[in-house]
């Protein structure tokens, strides 16, 4: 029997790597049931961390999924990775998950990933509340990991009061339900010691449950407190519309705590039925099971045995095996064979997924991750907005002929991460592969060794230098060839001069007499064309390059076209020596947002990268510096950004303009530019 919206819950784990996301996610799904064996990270099985990378690493690298059932609710768990170079799948998550559980360790302090995590979902209205993990560690500090948090967030609020043996959490009294949580075993009523605080926090809990709902504060105003249930109801709605974050305690690892959490997941957090997805027009989408059937892709995993697998969220209708959908983005209609539902690297056959819920189809041929299926008329959703690669480096394959395999296994492993790309360079041919960081594309490589028995290498990428001159120069030009038979004969006599009509190349015929016959003289113009592909100081194409044929020579039977090309590219390496050759280097134009707190640090350090400072605004409590750099300069900004602001830093880069080498840079550029040439 299908499954009714309003009975299903969407639950996204986020939150800064290490906090425990995947292991707390083996705790709901055990503590509901649905697993006989506790799973550890450490011993490489537990149940979202299944790809051989996952394991060897001990870290997510993808979002996963798997459901349970509790209290008559279906819970989805995405468990997704909090390492910074895997961004995209939190946002690819959050784009179906109707609420997310911050998961952060009980350190005293607030973890970068909780910051970024709690404030992205501030910002985009996403119902959230907070897990503090591990409070039973000897070092843990429960009340000042709270106190950080709620210090840059005022709407955080504890709905627990602890029971502390010095900082250690050993148990805990839920404000909400009243009922007591011993870690140590014992069951039993509130401790006396912890009475008066949770008569104190009740009395808070009701009042702050009561000012999202008429009906509750006209209530409160009469009686002077609320029940369990209509403080959950109460907090229910202030999850809602954002009005409260509040902070659940325990510890995954020991399973403590986590019978509580099931209980406000299913008592507090939306259903989708509260949380409609809208469409490209800012339309809410009905969540109806008898609705023709609307889904999205947010993910797309391999399965070593039923091949490639998207997992979906149906935003409305009930998909049934043996329809036919049609796939929005690639206009093409995608037969729909067997409907799954997903535990990790386990498929369970399904005989429908209904609206709201999350599922998984097999050999979808046409459909990529983001794509929308519909069956009828197309709903247009909204595009998740992803970042751009802010990383690049050249990729090769380490041995010779396994160029194809290396390139083939990169696209079939962007079926399972969107957030790369490889591209030609078409200046310098390097193939181009660009990502979010380092470890992302570490981690690319490791897979193709894996999955497609090659071996990448990646490299600095070479910089798409230019040349032009700085002043006006004539240079001739003569080829004169006799060896026998018919000889080639051509002579110009050419201008250079900066300054070309369309800022690369301009061609003038300035010839007057017919010194250089008329058929001759498109030669002459291909022959420089050819010519300016590589300049005469270390081989990179020449720009901005005027270039006006005023005189020259024939011979009436030696007189050719290839003679004439060939003068042109003598008069061409000529002349530009005489006219002040220049390198010029890509500039590219940084958005960098950063905590005010980290301003200094990263003006300081663009200065050091021959980088210019075009100004700074504030926006969202966060500085918003726009700048200008080399590209040779930022090839590895985006490890160094996330290293000097401890993560909190983001940018984007977008070409500006070329501008003149220093000239102190040049000889080496020079002599860079020499050995490659030798080693094609």
């Amino acid at each position: 029997m299908a499954v009714l919206a309003k009975d299903i819950r969407n639950v996204a784990l986020i939150g800064h790597s290490g906090e425990g996301k995947t292991t707390l996610a083996e705790a709901l799904l055990f503590n509901a049931g649905v697993l006989d064996r506790f799973g550890k990270v450490d011993d490489g099985n537990s149940t979202m961390d299944f790809d051989p990378e996952e394991v060897a690493r001990k870290i997510s690298i993808s979002l996963s999924v798997a459901n349970c059932t509790y209290k008559g609710t279906k819970i989805n768990i995405i468990d997704v990775p909090g390492y910074f170079d895997f961004e995209c799948e939190m946002l690819e998550a959050l784009t179906v998950a109707d609420s997310a559980i911050i998961v952060t360790s009980a350190t005293g302090s607030m973890s970068v990933g909780t910051e970024k995590a709690l404030e992205y979902c501030l910002e985009h209205k996403i119902p959230s509340l907070i897990f503090v993990n591990g409070v039973d560690k000897e070092n843990a500090n429960y009340a000042s990991t709270v106190d950080a948090i709620k210090a840059r967030f005022g709407k955080v609020s504890s709905i627990i009061v602890p029971e502390l043996e010095g900082h250690k959490m050993v148990g805990y009294v839920n404000a909400i339900t009243g009922q007591y949580c011993s870690f140590k075993g014992v069951a039993g009523a509130i401790p006396a010691a912890l009475q008066g605080e949770y008569d104190d926090m009740r009395m808070a809990m009701s009042e702050m449950a009561a000012e999202g709902d008429d009906a509750l504060m006209e209530k409160f105003f009469e009686v002077g407190e609320l029940s369990s249930e209509e403080i959950t109801r109460g907090f229910a709605m202030g999850l809602l519309n954002g009005a409260t974050v509040p902070v659940l305690a325990g510890s995954a690892l020991a399973r403590q705590g986590i019978n509580e959490l099931l209980d406000m997941i299913v008592g507090s957090l939306p259903s989708p039925e509260t949380r409609p997805t809208l469409d490209a027009h800012g339309k809410a989408i009905a969540v109806d099971a008898n609705a023709p059937v609307v889904l999205r892709v947010f993910k797309t995993i391999v399965d070593r045995f039923v091949g490639k697998l998207s997992i979906f969220k149906v935003i409305s209708g009930t998909l049934k095996s043996g329809m036919t959908l049609k796939n929005v983005n690639s206009d093409t209609n995608e037969k729909i064979s067997t409907v799954y539902f997903i535990r990790g690297d386990k498929q369970e056959t399904a005989e429908s997924a209904t609206a709201g819920d999350i599922a998984a189809l097999a050999k979808l041929s046409a459909t990529s991750t983001g794509d929308v299926l519909c069956e009828g008329g197309e709903v247009e959703l909204a595009p998740v907005e992803l970042p751009r690669p802010v990383y690049f480096r050249a990729v090769t394959a380490a041995k010779k002929g396994d160029e194809d395999k290396v390139f083939g296994g990169l696209s079939k492993l962007k079926d399972e991460d969107i957030a790369f790309t490889v591209n030609k360079d078409p200046e310098t041919g390097d193939m181009l592969l660009s990502g979010l960081g380092e470890t992302q594309l570490d981690v690319l490589c490791k897979k193709l060794k894996a999955k497609f028995n090659c071996e990448a290498v990646l490299s600095d990428p070479r910089i798409p230098y230019r040349e032009t001159i700085r002043k006006m120069a004539e240079a001739e030009g003569k080829h004169k060839k006799q060896s026998g038979g018919a000889g080639q004969y051509g002579h110009c006599w050419v201008r250079f001069e900066p300054g070309a009509a369309d800022g690369q190349f301009e061609f003038v015929d300035a010839v007057v007499g017919g010194a250089v016959p008329r058929q001759f003289i498109p030669s002459v113009e291909k022959g420089l064309r050819q010519a300016i592909q590589k300049g005469v100081l270390a081989g990179y194409p020449v720009v901005d390059l005027k270039a006006t044929l005023y005189d020259g020579s024939t011979h009436p039977v030696d007189g050719k076209d290839i003679a004439f090309q060939m003068a042109a590219i003598l008069a061409f390496k000529s002349g530009c020596v005489k006219a002040g050759p220049v390198l010029l280097e890509p500039i590219y134009e940084l958005k960098i947002v950063v905590p005010d707190n980290y301003l200094g640090d990263v003006m300081g350090d663009m200065n050091k990268r021959r980088g210019r400072i075009m100004g700074t605004e504030m926006a969202n409590g966060k500085q918003i510096v726009t700048a200008e750099a080399p590209y040779a300069e930022i090839l590895k900004y985006a490890t160094d950004l996330r290293s000097m602001t401890q993560g909190r830093g983001k940018f984007e880069i977008n070409f500006a303009r070329y501008e003149e080498v220093p000239a102190t840079s040049v000889p080496k550029i020079i002599e860079e530019a020499k050995k490659y040439a030798e080693e094609e």
